[in-house]
């Protein structure tokens, strides 16, 4: 990245499988979210030339990455790249260049791809998996739930949105994401958006569950499965039970995360069965909870 005077570009992209964005400008500062491959930033600011405060446009968390991991775009070429990309729906693959492969994940974005190929500066790539363009995406919670799976096993890493590491606000995000609907990084976030499910066992496959700490706030999200289960990050992407208490881990024997809400994010006419008979009986007791 150049150092931030007139001839700083507004924009950057990100070259690399994936680079962290941190709470303040320095490699011992928290990470709170990632960058993956062919995703944009907008540069708001620098700090010498290691480090550059971005504001990431797909979800508008803002945070520091540091400036040799990034590439500069012009607007005109930010502009272009913001409407013309493809999805990986792969959850590993590897790019093939000139002479050098690069590997990206889950997610990751090809700019302005053909199919094929694209070129990212003056190097060009081939891309061999599979891939999706944002219009060609069937919305719904059907595409959500295979998004999710997909990250089964993932460990757990704060602020990590990649199969080598990820948090539960990430798995939901990046789900919905390639399934059509945009959500923001965090689950305290995240809850606002949607409609209120009254009722868990009205809930259904593709519903968001969110969850409390003991202080009231919402710090977990999961996405509804069949069956009273749920897809989430504890330890690793895994998938538990779920009643109106929260989530049941049955290799700890208790219950893991307390329920606040269930949000729908779909639309009605994508709903799929319903998730549990209403008025069922949990077969947890009560006395296990938390």
């Amino acid at each position: 990245m150049l150092p931030n005077t007139s001839r700083m570009p507004v924009y950057a992209i990100c070259p690399l499988t994936v680079v962290p964005v941190r709470l303040g400008p320095t490699h011992r500062s928290e990470m709170g979210s990632q960058l993956l491959f062919g995703e944009l930033v907008e540069v708001l600011e620098t700090k010498g030339r290691q480090w550059t405060k971005v504001h990431c446009l797909q979800d508008d968390y803002i945070g520091w990455s540091p400036s040799p991991q990034l590439r500069d775009l012009s607007p005109e070429e930010a502009n272009l790249f913001s409407q013309h990309f493809a999805y990986s729906l792969d959850v590993f693959h590897m790019l093939m260049g000139s002479d050098e492969a690069l590997a990206i994940t889950l997610g990751s974005r090809l700019p302005y791809f053909d199919g094929m190929r694209f070129a990212l500066g003056n190097k060009d790539y081939t891309f061999s998996g599979q891939a999706v363009f944002p219009e060609d995406i069937k919305k719904g919670p059907a595409m959500v739930l295979k998004m999710a799976r997909k990250l089964l096993n993932a460990p757990f890493l704060w602020g990590g949105r990649t199969i080598f590491g990820i948090d539960s606000s990430a798995l939901v995000q990046l789900a919905f994401r390639i399934a059509g609907y945009d959500l923001p990084r965090l689950a305290e976030q995240q809850v606002n958006r949607g409609e209120i499910v009254d009722f868990i066992e009205k809930a259904l496959p593709g519903d968001i569950a969110f969850f409390e700490n003991n202080q009231g706030r919402i710090n977990h999200a999961g996405i509804i499965l069949p069956d009273a289960k749920i897809i989430h990050v504890h330890d690793k992407a895994r998938i538990d039970a779920i009643d109106h208490f929260g989530i049941f881990n049955q290799q700890e024997g208790k219950y893991t995360h307390r329920l606040r809400v269930v949000k729908r994010i779909f639309s009605p006419a994508d709903i799929l069965p319903v998730l549990l008979p209403e008025k069922k009986e949990t077969e947890i007791k009560q006395q296990a909870l938390f």
